[in-house]
């Protein structure tokens, strides 16, 4: 009879812990969705107090046929705009500029390198079209575009692209050539071939001054 007992009281004992058991869990449950309910309430807040998400994309000016002759810089052959391949559809100077962070040579693209999109990407508009149909023209010609250089340095100063870059990084561009981004024709910026511009660079990010660095 007392092992009966004994048993029963093991029975009950058992079945109280699994209640137990679950309303513990049920408690922790609930306040679980508490705390992510109180955190989305809290980002719906901060969302509703800053505003609109703004896009992370440059939106590149509409230009006329007749607005490009007030533009800085030089013309090229090919109205190549900057502010719309670098600036608003974000694509890396590296890209294009393929030797610029192994040799001391920026690199031009080739016109492979253009049709490789410009084979399927025809411009959304008058002007755009107009300058791609130079391009594809140039290609199916096999005729290399001469471009006019913007930038230029004298006979006797190195100026090492890939040292630049991997000491300051794939975005280092902007410090010697302006915000290009924004640039719907490339102009200079900064006077590059100016001794005393790249010397208060060098004292500013505390590295060589020596004579050797640039000329050799």
């Amino acid at each position: 009879m007392s092992r009966e007992i004994i048993h029963n009281a093991d029975i009950s004992t058992a079945g109280a812990d699994s209640i137990m058991r679950k309303y513990v869990l049920l408690a922790a449950g609930m306040g679980l969705a508490g705390i992510a309910a109180l955190a989305v309430a809290g980002r719906t807040s901060d969302a509703q107090q800053s505003g609109p998400a703004v896009a992370d994309s440059i939106a590149a000016t509409v230009l006329a046929a007749g607005d490009t002759a007030g533009l800085p810089g030089l013309r090229q052959p090919i109205f190549f705009r900057h502010d719309i391949h670098a600036g608003q559809y974000k694509i890396e100077c590296q890209y294009c500029h393929y030797s610029v962070a192994v040799s001391s040579e920026p690199g031009i693209p080739t016109l492979e390198t253009c049709m490789g999109c410009h084979t399927a990407v025809s411009g959304t508009d008058s002007a755009s079209r107009a300058e791609i149909r130079l391009l594809r023209t140039a290609w199916s010609e096999k005729k290399p575009i001469e471009w006019n250089r913007v930038h230029f340095l004298a006979r006797h100063v190195h100026f090492p692209h890939a040292n630049h870059i991997k000491a300051m990084g794939p975005n280092a561009c902007a410090t010697c050539h302006g915000d290009v981004a924004r640039m719907p024709q490339v102009y200079k910026v900064n006077n590059v071939n100016n001794m005393g511009w790249c010397i208060s660079c060098h004292i500013e990010r505390k590295v060589t001054r020596d004579c050797t660095a640039c000329h050799y």
